[in-house]
This record gives structure tokens, sequence and C-alpha cells, in this order.
């Protein structure tokens, strides 16, 4: 037997449509990294770029459990002293609701050279509306639990 390895060229790369409306915030972002990484194709290979493009609608609708609303921050350094800016969940939603998916998103990815990559392939919308109707995006399949 031998062991096929996939070009990047032969890639085929699929548009995929995530409503968040009323979803866990970090059950969601653990999906959409795996399909931005290429985890639910049969080549995946993890030093290659192999996924889908995702569209994520109803940003913001996202819901986080407890009391992280107003526990969870957020935190931007100028690098200056006296540079740290701080922002909890509830007023990053207010004021940029698909950030919020973006960092949940990012902080699930690997820490390496392809995370910009996966990255340029998502696209948060915050309302029902986006501009990628013409890529005919096919709605995300839900993960079943213990392959039943």
């Amino acid at each position: 037997m031998r062991t096929t390895s996939i070009s990047p060229a032969s890639v085929k790369r699929d548009w995929i449509v995530v409503d968040a409306a009323g979803k866990t915030l970090g059950r969601l972002a653990s999906q959409i990294a795996d399909v931005l990484r290429g985890k639910h194709k049969p080549y995946f290979v993890p030093y290659m770029d192999c996924g889908d493009f995702v569209v994520v609608t109803n940003a913001d609708q996202i819901n986080l459990t407890g009391d992280k609303w107003n526990q969870k921050n957020y935190y931007q350094h100028s690098q200056y002293p006296g540079g740290l800016r701080t922002t909890n969940a509830e007023d990053l939603k207010k004021t940029y609701p698909d950030r919020l998916i973006h960092f949940a998103v990012m902080g699930m990815l690997p820490k390496n050279k392809l995370r910009k990559r996966f990255l340029r392939k998502l696209k948060v919308y915050k309302d029902a509306s986006h501009p990628h109707a013409a890529q005919k995006p096919s709605p995300l399949q839900p993960r079943i639990a213990n392959g039943v």
C-alpha cells in the first residue's frame, strides 16, 4: 500500500453557511474551526490548508452560558505603559457582534503560520444577509455524537 498525499492545487474548497442564532459561542466556534482547517475531509493533513470557506450569519444572536456576558473580558494593549484596554463580552456584542465569533474561532485555531490563512476564509455577518449567495453555500452539517 502506498500513502497518498494531496497537493494544494487539488484541494476542493466549498462554501458553508452557519446560522449562529441561538447557538452557544464555544460549541459553534469549535465546529467552525474544524471546517476551516479541513478536519472533516478524508485527505486532511495538519501542515496544509485544505479547509472550506465559512459564512456565519446572525452573529448578534449568539449565546453565552452562565454570567459570561459580564465576566468574560477581551484585552488589547498598545505596548505603551498603561495602554491596556479591557472590554467585556456584553459591550463587545453591542458594538461589534462579529468579533465575538472571530475571537473565539481564532483562539481555537493552531498558533502557527496557517492561522492567518484560515481566518481569511471566515466571513462573519451581524444579520441574516450576506453577499456570498453566488458561491451557493451549503448549510453546516451538525456533528454526530459517537458515530450514531
